[in-house]
């Protein structure tokens, strides 16, 4: 274990204890070694995220047929109430009185929808607070 490094080159006549052989075999192997590591990671979290990502696609088109279910149920209930309505009132005032209270409804759900899409809900806070604390502990070091 104490071999020096036949890899290393030293000059002539030079001679480098066991322990500085050792420890720069180790550094030049260090530095081979962690780029290839980097590029491993790299590699793992680009399969990983792909992975996810069909998952995410896979779920997204399921819940968009549901939707699609859903919006067809909805839409024959509404026309439920509108033939239910219309035999205490005229057809046509029945789709109204429907239609207004279902835009109504829609309006009121857009509205509290749109709230999510303000600045400060994008905010990544507590990233943001654990670099401050990193920066902070760095600082703390330092001094």
């Amino acid at each position: 274990m104490n071999r020096p490094d036949p890899d290393i080159q030293r000059p002539v006549g030079t001679s480098v204890p066991d322990n500085d052989a050792s420890v720069m075999g180790l550094l030049k192997q260090l530095t081979h070694e962690v780029p290839s590591l980097f590029t491993k990671e790299l590699a793992l979290a680009k399969a990983e995220f792909q992975a996810s990502l069909n998952t995410l696609k896979a779920g997204i088109a399921g819940v968009a047929g549901g939707a699609m279910v859903l919006l067809a149920g909805f839409i024959i209930l509404l026309m439920a109430v509108v033939y239910g309505l219309s035999t205490i009132m005229q057809p046509w005032l029945a789709a109204l009185i429907v239609g207004a209270v279902v835009m109504i409804i829609g309006f009121i759900m857009v509205q509290s929808g749109k709230k999510q899409f303000e600045p400060s809900h994008f905010k990544p806070e507590r990233t943001l607070d654990a670099l401050n604390k990193d920066q902070e502990a760095l600082r703390r070091k330092v001094s």
